[in-house]
């Protein structure tokens, strides 16, 4: 019992060590000095469908605690698409998730990064993309790029640290709906959802 959780310790020690140095290397692509906690991880999981066969988009995995949820939701490696853009952090990745489809790349070029896969459809998309680090421009064409890659009424949830969604609303494209608010986050986190508009 002592050793698993010096084990655990020294695990989640050694993610948030690589995190800091991720967010050094790169300030604008890695959006916050700690990882995202294991409770808005499960929050953002928790709008998967695990019944609706499809596979599920994530964005900016990390250090893995959200695909990790993600798993836990019963999502099959296989049908998790996960792009990262850090290759330290995708080597990393593809060694702790047996299974799982990683692409190394950017979010912002998902035609490139999904290639083979580009024409599917996902359940929804989870995102952990530093938004505030882009142009409002890049952000709603990013946003509206993921709506048409899933069903009519699925969201896109995105994470982030200020108090405002990272996307203007426009009511006549997609709806936009405050989705939680995760103290238990180093810093607190704001969740938010994003769907078409019918």
């Amino acid at each position: 019992m002592v050793f698993r959780l010096k084990e655990r310790l020294g695990r989640k020690f050694e993610e948030e060590v690589q995190f800091f140095k991720g967010w050094q290397k790169d300030k604008k692509r890695v959006g916050a000095l700690m990882p995202t906690s294991v409770h808005a991880a499960r929050r953002m999981a928790s709008i998967i469908n695990p019944e609706s066969g499809l596979p599920v988009l994530e964005l900016g995995a990390g250090t893995g605690v959200i695909t990790k949820a993600i798993l836990e939701r019963g999502i099959k490696p296989h049908q998790l698409v996960s792009v990262e853009y850090s290759k330290d952090f995708y080597q990393r990745l593809t060694r702790v998730f047996a299974g799982v489809d990683f692409r190394l790349g950017d979010a912002f070029a998902l035609e490139e990064v999904l290639a083979e896969r580009s024409g599917e459809q996902f359940d929804c998309v989870i995102s952990a993309v530093p938004l505030l680090s882009f142009p409002m421009a890049q952000r709603v064409g990013l946003l509206e790029d993921l709506l048409a890659r899933i069903p009519a009424g699925r969201p896109v949830i995105q994470i982030t640290y200020g108090p405002l969604s990272p996307v203007i609303k426009m009511p006549d494209r997609y709806v936009v709906s405050h989705y939680d608010f995760v103290v238990r986050n180093i810093p607190p986190a704001q969740l938010w959802a994003y769907q078409r508009a019918v």
